[in-house]
């Protein structure tokens, strides 16, 4: 059996269960230590799963065990623990959704890992999943022929107890934004990874069914993408029960709908053998509530893949799938949403 690599976490809230839970779930992998400001939370972490907890970052990274970190504090924090352990040599820094919540802070980190040599992915785990996987590989075999129209809706539910709950929630500075930069942003980083380059945006933010929050719970978007197509970005929080991400694919030979992972439509002009054994297997095929109305309630399995092709891109020396400059792209997109909507224009990308 090959090398086991230690993974060591920064920030114990609550999706770093999610993370500890993919590591553990791995054969060549290893949870050996925690670190998170709190330091009654990182005891707390460390004790449930058995690893080491530090009260200073120094101490942390000072672990030889530790060769890969995630950073999983929150969204407006990433950007300094994710600079420590790139500075600290470290094999690799994977980073929680958004990689930062601004393309400057995302850019940093990106020019440090590259001047350090150390590699930098960003969790995206919907990429990882089947039926984007089968979409993406149709688009770049060009079956769905000329796109027209890409839609990403994230109609989900967060009650207000969950915004007062925790202060940052809802702020510009720790949240970097709401239902698009919190919420929506797995759907928009699979409509730019579907869709291409964009070109230009027009948006809509506004702030409906929630009290004491500085970001938008409801939000709006046209696109033009540099294809020519046409896509369409609608998220809340404020849509009651709350309803699974879906992205439809509209083209001049074929069309798909992606209900979180399943797929609820899939048919082209050219059909093959196997887009009936596709259309029967995914066509139910989500096992989790995808956190449209629990944020807890999302699987671990995608961010076990994660992991797994960050350990693959150390071993062959390959870039991992979504790399900084990758998981920069939604970010650079919603900035450009929250633009268009403060100015009243077009957004240029």
């Amino acid at each position: 059996m090959g090398k086991k690599y230690g993974i060591g976490i920064i920030g114990t809230g609550a999706i770093a269960k999610v993370h500890a839970e993919a590591v553990l779930s791995l054969d060549n992998a290893k949870l050996v230590a925690c670190y998170d400001l709190n330091s009654n939370n990182s005891d707390s972490f460390a004790e449930k799963y058995g690893i080491r907890s530090y009260h200073t970052i120094e101490e942390f990274l000072s672990d030889l065990d530790v060769d890969i970190v995630s950073v999983t504090t929150p969204s407006g924090a990433h950007l300094e623990p994710a600079l420590a352990a790139i500075d600290a040599l470290k094999k690799a820094v994977i980073v929680e959704k958004p990689l930062e919540i601004t393309k400057e802070r995302c850019d940093k980190l990106i020019q440090s890992a590259h001047e350090k040599g150390v590699l930098l992915t960003g969790v995206f785990q919907s990429r990882f999943h089947d039926a984007p996987r089968l979409i993406k590989k149709a688009i770049d075999e060009g079956r769905f022929g000329k796109i027209s129209l890409i839609d990403a809706q994230v109609k989900w539910y967060r009650t207000q107890d969950y915004y007062d709950s925790v202060s940052w929630h809802g702020t510009w500075k720790m949240d970097g934004g709401g239902a698009l930069m919190n919420q929506g942003i797995h759907a928009i980083d699979l409509l730019r990874w579907f869709g291409g380059e964009v070109k230009r945006v027009s948006s809509l933010c506004r702030t409906i069914g929630h009290e004491r929050i500085e970001v938008e719970d409801t939000a709006g978007a046209v696109i033009e993408f540099k294809s020519g197509a046409v896509g369409v970005i609608e998220g809340t929080t404020a849509a009651y029960p709350g309803f699974l991400k879906r992205i439809e694919i509209c083209g001049t030979d074929g069309s798909a709908i992606l209900e979180e992972e399943s797929l609820k439509f899939w048919q082209f002009r050219n059909e093959t053998p196997e887009d009936e054994i596709i259309r029967k297997k995914y066509a139910d095929f989500t096992a989790t509530g995808g956190g449209a109305s629990d944020p807890k309630a999302i699987g671990f399995h995608g961010h076990a893949m994660a992991f797994r092709n960050t350990i693959e891109a150390l071993e062959t020396g390959k870039a991992p799938e979504i790399t900084g400059e990758e998981a920069e792209k939604s970010v650079e997109l919603i900035e450009a949403i929250y633009r268009s909507s403060r100015n009243g224009e077009w957004a240029e990308l």
